[in-house]
């Protein structure tokens, strides 16, 4: 079994934490919140008093982070790739900026030092249920010594390519999601003003070329999925704030890749003005309230 610092116990690490701890890794954590540390602990899992301290001795340091700043901060300046061994690998589960995840793998690169970047898809269900997919960026050799890891977290596992693919290929694959999300939700609104029944339109388009996983496993409309949080006033699941995050980071890729994305952009503005109005810890799927004018 191996040894692993966890940096980042918030909603989505400390599950992914507490899955290690269940197969028979020792993990060590680290979190700016106490009471989520000692949750860890509580697990099985040990505290680390600092962030060096969650990456020494280790044979594998996972974090789960907010965003690139901290990514960068913790890997760059506080000392994490001056704190390990040459044989210890790095695995940043964030969901960042693409450029910043290529920065810091070259950074632990050029000491020698084997990283990937392998952000999540599924959410904190998922997180706790350890049925999460890995989109991975980094080497061949990293990805085959990281993926028993990744197993006891996650039920999906693919190797994207080489260093920040699994960032574009979680950014890529999320504005899928926010675009699909607006435009089932407004189906879903005109159905309504139409006079349509949704558990209609809902039998229909899930069996035609309308079908897509934001209408079958996460209908915006209570009934006709039990489980999508529709049913439970919109509780997340995955937050507008995150959708809204991760669109933007989708944008701010384009950009510098010179593509063009209309419809990623304008989900961006929509989710945008949805959490600026309020409701950014509802779940995403809960925008279809702001396209009623709800």
């Amino acid at each position: 079994m191996a040894r692993i610092g966890f940096i980042g116990l918030g909603n989505m690490g400390l599950p992914m934490s507490l899955n290690l701890r269940k197969v028979g890794h020792s993990v060590a954590g680290f979190d700016v919140s106490a009471a989520a540390v000692e949750k860890l602990v509580a697990g099985g899992g040990t505290a680390a008093d600092a962030i060096k301290a969650a990456a020494s001795n280790v044979d594998a340091v996972i974090s789960m982070l907010p965003s690139g700043s901290e990514v960068r901060e913790v890997y760059l300046k506080a000392g994490v790739l001056d704190a390990i061994t040459p044989d210890t690998l790095l695995i940043d589960c964030s969901t960042i900026d693409v450029d910043s995840a290529r920065q810091v793998s070259a950074a632990a690169r050029e000491k020698g030092l084997a990283m990937l970047d392998a952000p999540v898809s599924g959410g904190v269900a998922g997180a706790q249920a350890a049925t999460l997919t890995f989109m991975v960026g980094g080497t061949e050799q990293a990805f085959a010594r990281a993926k028993p890891l990744l197993e006891a977290m996650g039920k999906t596992i693919v190797h994207a390519g080489p260093s920040g693919n699994g960032q574009a290929a979680k950014i890529c694959n999320n504005m899928v999601l926010g675009i699909s999300m607006i435009a089932v939700s407004e189906a879903f609104v005109l159905a309504e003003r139409l006079g349509l029944d949704a558990q209609k339109l809902f039998e229909i388009s899930s069996k035609s070329s309308g079908q897509c996983w934001s209408l079958t496993s996460y209908c915006p409309v209570p009934g006709p999925v039990p489980t999508s949080p529709a049913n439970r006033d919109y509780q997340p699941g995955f937050t507008a704030a995150m959708m809204l995050k991760d669109l933007r980071l989708a944008q701010e890729a384009a950009r510098s890749a010179g593509a063009s994305t209309p419809l990623g952009a304008e989900a961006a503005a929509l989710y945008g003005l949805f959490v600026g109005n309020g409701f950014g810890g509802r779940d995403f799927s809960g925008i279809i309230r702001f396209l009623r004018g709800t």
